[in-house]
Parts: C-alpha cells; sequence; structure tokens
C-alpha cells in the first residue's frame, strides 16, 4: 500500500477502499502519473465542483435539490414524518451526519492533494495559472471546512496529506484555529481569483464568490467585524445586483443570472439534472406530482402583510383570506390558493372536488383536496419557489443549484453592521434593497413598498430575521439560521400543525364558513407563530412533534466511526 492515504481522509470505510488505489494502471491515471500537464490538472479542478461537495443530494432521502435542509427547521411539513434534526433522535449513527462528515473531508483531501502538487513551480502551468488553480482548491477547502466547524464545531484539521498513522493518531482542532485558517484560504483565493471569467460561468470560484463565503462562515461564527468587511468588499465589487423578478430568478430559463454569486449549473443533455422521482415530490398531485411535502404553517404565518406588519398585527390581514395583502414572496414561495399550477387550478378545499384543466377548461377530478385524495398536503399547502413549468410533464428540471447569491451578502452585510451596534443608512439599504425587490420595485420607491425605517438595535435584529425567512425560504438557510440566532430551541420545540381530519373539517370549518382558518395565530417577537390556541379550540391538529435538545443539539455527534476507530477523537457533549 502506499505512503500516503489518497485521496481520501477520515472515515473507516473510506480507509479499506483505498488499500488498493496503487493498482491502478498508467492508462488510467494515479497520483504518481497524473498532474503532467494544464489538461490533468483542470480535471482535477473541476472533481472539486461536483455536485455533492456543494451540498446537492447527499442522499435522496433528504429531499435532493428542493432545499432538503429545509426539513430539518421549521418551513418544512412531511406529513406525520420529522427528520432525525427536527424530531431530536440525532445521533453518532444517523446517515445523514456521517455522510456529509464523509463527503465533506474526501472534498477536503482532493483539495489538499492538489494543492501540494500546485505549491512548488510546475512546469506544466504559467506561475498566473498556477496560482489561480491553488486558490480554487484553497477556496473550495475552505468553503468544506466551513460546514464541517459550524455542525461539528471542533474538528481534525488537515492541510496536507497524511500518513495512515498520522491520521489515525489526530484529535480535533479548535474551532477558532480551523476558522483562522478559513479565512487564510477564502483571503488568498480572493487575492488570486479573477473577478469574472470569460466564459461567464459561474460555476468556478472568484473573487467575489471568496469574500461571500468568507462573509457567511464569519456571521456564522458570530465575527461580526470581519463578516461586515468581507461582506462591503463583495458588494464594492460592483459586478453584482439583485435579479429583478424573485419569482422567477430559479427557473431554468435564468441560468447564471446576475445575482448568482456562486452556483453550480446543471444539464439534462449532460444528465445532471433534479431526478424525476425527486421532481415528482413537491408538486400538486392533480399534476401527477407527489405532493410529498409542503411548506409548514410556521413558515406561512411568518410572511408579513403589505403593511410590513405580522399578521396577528396588520389589520390587512384576514384568516379566511391568508393570502391576501402580504408579501409577494408570499405567493411566490407557497401556491395561492384558486391560482394556475401546473396546468391546472389549485384549491384544496374540501368541497373543490373538481378543479379546471387549463389547457382543454375542462373540469377533472381535483386530486389536490383531500376530500378526493387523502394524501394530498395536510397543511393546505404546496412549494412554489424554486419549481417552474419545465418540472410537469417529464419531471426533469436542470436551474442553476445557487450555493449563495447577492441577496444573502446584503442581508449578511446588514445583519453584521446590526450586531456591532453601527446603525446606519447603509444597513437599511441593503435591507430595503431586497424588500422592494420582492415588490417589484426600487429602493427608493419608498411608498409603493413598506420601508423599513431606522430603529433601535433590537427592533432591526428581528426585522432582519423575518427578512431572512421570507426572502430564503426552501434555499436550505432556515436551518442554519436557527442554529446561529439559538432560536432552535424555541422553533424545533413546537408541534408540526396542520388542518383536521375530513369529517371534523367540515363540521368545525366548513360548514360554519370560516375556511381557511377561523382565527389569526399569534406571532412571538422572534416572528415563530403559536398555534396552541388553535389547537385548543379545535380548530387545528398535531401532525407531528418535533424536539431539540439545547444542551446537544447545537452541536452535530461526531460519527461514531471515527470515535471508534481513533482514541484521541472526542465526542461532542451529550452524545
Amino acid at each position: 500500500m502506499k505512503k500516503y492515504i489518497f485521496p481520501l481522509f477520515v472515515s473507516f470505510s473510506l480507509f479499506f477502499a483505498c488499500t488498493d488505489m496503487n493498482l491502478a494502471p498508467l492508462s488510467e491515471g494515479s497520483s504518481e502519473s497524473w498532474y503532467s500537464n494544464e489538461t490533468e490538472i483542470n480535471m482535477s479542478l473541476n472533481y472539486l465542483y461536483f455536485w455533492r461537495f456543494w451540498d446537492i443530494d447527499p442522499d435522496p432521502l433528504n429531499y435532493s435539490n428542493m432545499g432538503w435542509r429545509d426539513s430539518w427547521s421549521d418551513d418544512f411539513s412531511n406529513r406525520n414524518i420529522v427528520s432525525p434534526f427536527s424530531s431530536g433522535t440525532l445521533n453518532a449513527q444517523t446517515g445523514q451526519v456521517t455522510n456529509l462528515w464523509r463527503i465533506y473531508y474526501t472534498c477536503i483531501a482532493a483539495c489538499n492533494n492538489l494543492i501540494e502538487r500546485l505549491v512548488n513551480p510546475n512546469d506544466a502551468l504559467t506561475d498566473a495559472k498556477r496560482e489561480q488553480f491553488l486558490a480554487e482548491a484553497r477556496f473550495t477547502r475552505a468553503a468544506q471546512y466551513s460546514k464541517l466547524i459550524f455542525h461539528w464545531g471542533d474538528v481534525p484539521y488537515l492541510d496536507k496529506i497524511v500518513t495512515i498513522d498520522e491520521a489515525f493518531a489526530m484529535g480535533r482542532t479548535n474551532k477558532t484555529e480551523v476558522l483562522n485558517h478559513i479565512y487564510e484560504d477564502f483571503d488568498y483565493a480572493a487575492a488570486h481569483l479573477p473577478i469574472s471569467y470569460a466564459s461567464s460561468v459561474n460555476q468556478k470560484a472568484t473573487k467575489g464568490a471568496a469574500l461571500a463565503l468568507k462573509a457567511r462562515i464569519a456571521l456564522y461564527c458570530h465575527d461580526y467585524q470581519t463578516a461586515k468587511k468581507a461582506a462591503k468588499d463583495c458588494i464594492d465589487l460592483g459586478v453584482y445586483k439583485l435579479f429583478s423578478d424573485f419569482s422567477s430568478m430559479f427557473s431554468s430559463s435564468n441560468k447564471n443570472m446576475v445575482e448568482s454569486i456562486m452556483a453550480i449549473p446543471r444539464s439534462i443533455e449532460l444528465n445532471v439534472f433534479t431526478a424525476t422521482g425527486i421532481a415528482m415530490q413537491p408538486l400538486p398531485r392533480t399534476a401527477s406530482g407527489n405532493s410529498y411535502f409542503w411548506p409548514s404553517w410556521d413558515l406561512f404565518y411568518s410572511f408579513l402583510c403589505t403593511d410590513g406588519l405580522p399578521v396577528d398585527k396588520s389589520p390587512r390581514f384576514d384568516p379566511k383570506n391568508p393570502f391576501e395583502n402580504r408579501d409577494p414572496r408570499c405567493a411566490a414561495t407557497i401556491v395561492e390558493f384558486n391560482t394556475s399550477w401546473g396546468g391546472y387550478m389549485y384549491y384544496p378545499h374540501p368541497d373543490s372536488l373538481t378543479t379546471i384543466q387549463l389547457s382543454t377548461g375542462n373540469r377533472v377530478q381535483n386530486n389536490d383536496t383531500r376530500s378526493v385524495t387523502e394524501w394530498a398536503s395536510w397543511t393546505g399547502l404546496i412549494w412554489k419557489k424554486r419549481i417552474d413549468d419545465d418540472w410537469f410533464g417529464n419531471f426533469m428540471s436542470d436551474p442553476d443549484h445557487i450555493v449563495i447569491r447577492y441577496a444573502d451578502v446584503l442581508l449578511i452585510y446588514a445583519e453584521a453592521k446590526i450586531e456591532l451596534g453601527e446603525l446606519d443608512e447603509t444597513v437599511l439599504s441593503a435591507m430595503n434593497q431586497v424588500r422592494a425587490r420582492a415588490y417589484g420595485v426600487t429602493e427608493g420607491e419608498t411608498t409603493k413598498y413598506p420601508a423599513i425605517g431606522m430603529a433601535s438595535q433590537n427592533e432591526l435584529r428581528k426585522t432582519l430575521r423575518i427578512e431572512r425567512r421570507m426572502e430564503f425560504a426552501f434555499e436550505g438557510l432556515r436551518y442554519n439560521d436557527l442554529i446561529r440566532w439559538k432560536l432552535a430551541e424555541k422553533a424545533l420545540n413546537l408541534p408540526i400543525y396542520g388542518m383536521l381530519d375530513l369529517v371534523e373539517q367540515k363540521e368545525k370549518i366548513i360548514n360554519p364558513g370560516l375556511w381557511f382558518l377561523p382565527e389569526t395565530a399569534p406571532v412571538d417577537e422572534d416572528g415563530i407563530s403559536d398555534f396552541q390556541p388553535l389547537l385548543e379550540k379545535g380548530y387545528a391538529r398535531v401532525l407531528a412533534l418535533r424536539s431539540f435538545d439545547k444542551n446537544k443539539h447545537y452541536l452535530w455527534p461526531i460519527p461514531s466511526t471515527e470515535v471508534i476507530i481513533n482514541e484521541n477523537m472526542t465526542q461532542n457533549p451529550n452524545y
């Protein structure tokens, strides 16, 4: 066996998978014969953009390319099923935990292998090209370590290929030390990567992507000074702007849009797309989808009204017509009742046994009401965001997978400034740019949208957090926000609520004319709704229970295989 583990590190199973790496014939490439020219080095670089390394479909059961991390949060409902992250059953054998640990370290090992071959002058490359390639590898390594320290805290840190003995002797490196290495890698990347590429493909790392992801991990680690500066530096590049139409920015027809700072492209022609079985899961049943998981009531009632107030404070909100007078991102995220979707009118009302097929004008069976189909949405809601017309029919779609977009950088900048107590017009401008875009206007048209005005630090903090929830729903960011804000212990200890069983619903909701809901659920200062009063009055039912232990679940457990095979690997508390 070779002296080095190549290209993987840490996982016990992967260790055995590497024992025969020296048997690869030269015609197929190996660690000894590879990297002899720019083409081979480029191929190794392209591997670093493999979709699994960027949190696309690490497990098909995790809802693949459609914000599957939201299944860990309070924005998501899946019949009476809860994920290990929201059910309190997370442990050191949880598949998603062990898979993500393995995936991230696989990528880091590939980065380290490439960096060791690029760090010295290489006859196959010019110095400028070598520095760019080195910057891409260091950028990717920093991105993977960012995810590791956020979820696990202290983790083993490697910046080189190690021997087997070294690998099994390693313990965990302090999170702060790893974060400093992450900053160094992102800084090197920002200094040596181009602002853009001639091909205009947003897959490859750029200066802006390095600054944006540095700002994100700094914010996640509460290093607000670093987050503010990195976000401002990204903004000041002047190459990104908000896409004009929030509702269509995620469609296949808007690939490589100006708001994408980094995205992983996909292509049906190249057999990289949202798989058919996965694509069917959020789609309406009348349009031959599965309607397998849905937006939660928690998310639905978090969208503000058009006066900028929460639903329980706004005189514009009517629980019987809950889509009216709401922030436009509500109907762009969740399909509005009695509107067309997938070629049919969507209306989950129990008395709507038929619906209109738009292509023919005929009435057909309405499979999206539970009076017809038991498995129609139990919340009455279905997803719209990140789904467009090309999903229907053959259930294949290939929109870009956005790693980070400009709206996130604007809100990172605003949040960092708020937490630093630097309340000024730049904070309001960053937030208002995002909110105004949702209304289809510019920041200065303050009479056409509920502009955010100056307020106390605490009030702006609350506003910022609600803005993030409305803006990034179904993009896989909500769970991370709950964790870093220490709100998971509140949000993820509330039940998941939904509509009553059919007989009871007709008796208590439909016959008295109280559809959709008879009254408004109260919303607390963190923007979290409480449906317990509706439950007590018999207007709602509990679909599933969530559980989050604040004494352990803010960090994930180190996979048990790592602890078992390495006596120096300690476990996180209470696992």
